[in-house]
Parts: structure tokens; C-alpha cells; sequence
């Protein structure tokens, strides 16, 4: 039993890292192919639309903190919080990498067609990424509460 905690705990410590990584690889590769596909039928603009399909790679910074914050000596009594807290927040940055990546690429088609939206269009990404903060501060915040044995 305790085998089967600790390696539950040692998951939920890389759980943020890998799970955020992952979402981010996934919204940077959606939104980079609208960036892509709007390069090829405009003139200019070029450098907004790749700032834009960049967005979604906060998600696997975050992770990377929050691992860094789980970091305790792993004990039985320490693994289910670990756990529990590194796979839920990285399963919730993974989804919001992955949302974030289809806004932006729906404000690449969006401006594309008509730029003077440009700054309008990326406010859905930004409302992803506020989600995101939040669980960044949840887990964060929840961490604080796991003891240090």
C-alpha cells in the first residue's frame, strides 16, 4: 500500500510540468497552424500572429512552478496531497493550453480577415488565461497545506 502511495505522489509531483507541457505543445500547434494558413494569404503582419500562437506556453510555465512548489521529502502521509493537487491542476492547465490555443486561432482567422480587430479578437485567449491563473493560485495555495515531514 505504501509502494502504491508514493508512486501516486511521485505522479502528482510531475503531473503539473508534464500535463501543462503537453496542453501547451497542443494549443501552440493549433494556434501555429492559423498562423500558418494567415501567413500565407496576407502581406504583412506576420509577427502577430506568431506572438498571438505563443500564447498557450504560460500553461507549461506554470506547471513547472507549481512542481517546484509540491517539491517535500515523499512520504505516505505527503503523496495523496501531491497527488490529488498535481493531477487536478494539471489536467485543468492541459485543457486550458489546449482552449487558449483554439481562441488564438480563431483571432488569427479572425484579424486575417479584418486586422483592425486584432486587439478585440485575443480577449477570449486572455479569459483562458485567467482561468489558468486561477488554478496556478489554487495550487499554489493548496501546496502551502501539505506538511514538510
Amino acid at each position: 500500500m505504501n509502494d502504491m502511495m508514493m508512486l501516486m505522489g511521485w505522479v502528482g509531483l510531475y503531473a503539473p510540468m508534464v500535463l501543462g507541457a503537453i496542453g501547451s505543445a497542443l494549443g501552440c500547434a493549433i494556434a501555429g497552424q492559423a498562423a500558418i494558413g494567415a501567413m500565407l494569404d496576407t502581406e504583412g503582419g506576420y509577427g502577430r500572429y506568431i506572438g498571438v500562437s505563443a500564447m498557450p506556453s504560460s500553461m507549461a510555465i506554470y506547471g513547472i512552478v507549481v512542481m517546484f512548489t509540491l517539491t517535500r521529502p515523499m512520504t505516505p502521509e505527503v503523496a495523496p496531497g501531491i497527488f490529488g493537487i498535481g493531477v487536478l491542476s494539471g489536467v485543468a492547465l492541459m485543457l486550458t493550453a489546449i482552449y487558449q490555443g483554439q481562441c488564438c486561432a480563431s483571432a488569427i482567422l479572425a484579424a486575417k480577415a479584418k486586422p483592425e480587430i486584432f486587439g478585440l479578437s485575443v480577449v477570449p485567449a486572455a479569459f483562458v488565461e485567467g482561468f489558468a491563473v486561477f488554478v496556478f493560485i489554487f495550487a499554489l495555495v493548496a501546496s502551502g497545506g501539505i506538511p514538510e515531514i
